[in-house]
């Protein structure tokens, strides 16, 4: 359905020309509710973005303007749709190894060091705190199955958290498209994918890794964290560039608490830890340890 005729004075306001009329009051009125419940800090560079990702939601609802959007979302009964605008408005850009100097790391830093550790029946524990559609955590299981083949007879978990319910449930399927698996090297492909008999040009995630890995919904921006650690790492990659710096600055510090002695936290090639977060220091390119922790 297309919107009314607008005024002229909503034509002069309108950020964006297009089939519905599109303020600044409406983006400060979206941008707002979304810094409220993910800590997003949206600029108003992102307006057109915006528009083109929610002007679907509302052609779904029948909506006439954005106006008549803002209204119905920010009602506390709308849940459903604050979820639906939460996942237009973020983005999963993912794959399999992104950032492989990362999963060296892990190898070298933390999983060999505690080989004899976890094979005598220790724990190891590894979080991907913005998982996405699960390319990360696989990758992450990967990783340890190249130090313990037997991972799953082990006392090893995986957690892989998202705020966006649809993509942990591509992340539990474990089953992606050929074109996705760019980063898997094609010698071992076969070890560590089979095909998805359900899904005909599909590869699925070898059993052993997939038993692993298990996917939560979180908000790392909610009141509380239900995980009680500690972590031997955390991984938490090219998430809080949309956040603003004390929103940056919370998340990192609530992440301290939860690594071990000895863990390290890896961030995203653009991201940094600031200064102003006294519990964690650099310990090589974009990973970090606790203040006090093994060299």
């Amino acid at each position: 359905m297309t919107g009314p005729a607008t005024s002229l004075s909503d034509r002069k306001e309108a950020l964006v020309d297009g089939e519905f009329a599109f303020t600044t009051q409406d983006f400060k009125r979206i941008a707002a509710l979304l810094y409220d419940q993910a800590g997003i800090s949206l600029p108003e560079t992102k307006a057109t973005l915006v528009y083109s990702r929610l002007a679907k939601r509302l052609r779904a609802l029948g909506m006439r303007s954005f106006q008549e959007y803002c209204v119905f979302v920010a009602k506390e009964s709308s849940v459903d749709e604050q979820q639906q605008m939460l996942r237009a408005l973020t983005t999963n850009v993912t794959r399999f190894f992104r950032e492989p100097h990362h999963f060296d790391d892990l190898r070298a830093n933390i999983l060999e060091p505690m080989a004899d550790h976890v094979r005598s029946g220790g724990r190891l524990r590894l979080w991907s705190a913005a998982c996405s559609s699960g390319q990360e955590p696989y990758s992450m299981a990967f990783t340890v199955l190249s130090v313990w083949p037997n991972a799953a007879d082990l006392d090893i978990r995986i957690l892989g958290t998202d705020i966006d319910t649809n993509v942990l449930a591509t992340g539990r399927t474990a089953s992606y498209d050929e074109g996705l698996l760019e980063g898997i090297p094609a010698s071992t492909r076969g070890q560590s994918f089979e095909r998805d008999p359900d899904n005909r040009g599909a590869w699925r995630v070898c059993e052993a890794a997939r038993s692993l890995v298990a996917f939560r919904e979180l908000n790392l921006n909610g009141p509380s964290w239900p995980m009680k650690g500690p972590f031997d790492a955390i991984f938490c990659r090219n998430v809080v560039i949309y956040f603003d710096e004390p929103t940056q600055e919370r998340v990192w510090t609530r992440f301290a608490p939860l690594l071990t002695r000895e863990g390290r936290l890896y961030v995203g090639h653009s991201e940094r830890v600031g200064a102003t977060v006294t519990a964690f220091e650099s310990c090589g390119l974009t990973a970090y340890r606790r203040v006090g922790g093994r060299a």
